[in-house]
């Protein structure tokens, strides 16, 4: 019996070590606040200066994981600093793995509710698998905003 209560410390401190965190850096109000902040800078310093500072793979739109993305209303893809080689590319009819368009699902959602989530299956670069995501979406004058978070 003493060696039960002895154990339960240890067990008590491997539980915490392997819990997960209650509150990640990914979630979705830091998605959201990313997307705001970028649709001010928009108003503020007008398309060129917000596009050059989303592009920026060290600037304030890019956070750990997270990263804010920019599109134009017909699909081109016009800012998005983790993947440079795809601006300017046209990837509205361009589906996930599991064949949904969610980026033609971005622009009808800005165009027709202003903002809200998208949530689709794509490659997740740091596990190397398909995961779900969610991306928040958010329509800034003749641009369409968003970040993305995976879901755990």
């Amino acid at each position: 019996m003493k060696k039960i209560f002895a154990l339960l410390p240890l067990l008590a401190f491997c539980a915490v070590l392997l819990a997960p965190p209650a509150v990640r850096a990914d979630d979705k109000s830091d998605a959201v606040r990313m997307v705001h902040t970028a649709a001010s800078y928009l108003k503020a310093n007008g398309m060129e200066k917000a596009l050059d500072a989303v592009n920026d793979p060290a600037g304030e739109f890019v956070k750990g994981e997270l990263y804010v993305f920019a599109f134009d209303l017909s699909g081109i893809l016009l800012a998005n600093a983790t993947k440079p080689a795809m601006v300017g590319q046209n990837l509205l009819d361009v589906p996930d793995s599991a064949g949904k368009r969610f980026r033609r699902e971005f622009i009808d959602l800005a165009l027709k509710s202003g903002s809200g989530w998208v949530d689709y299956r794509i490659l997740n670069p740091k596990s190397k698998e398909i995961e779900a995501k969610t991306s928040y979406i958010e329509k800034a004058g003749d641009l369409v905003f968003g970040c993305g978070i995976y879901k755990k």
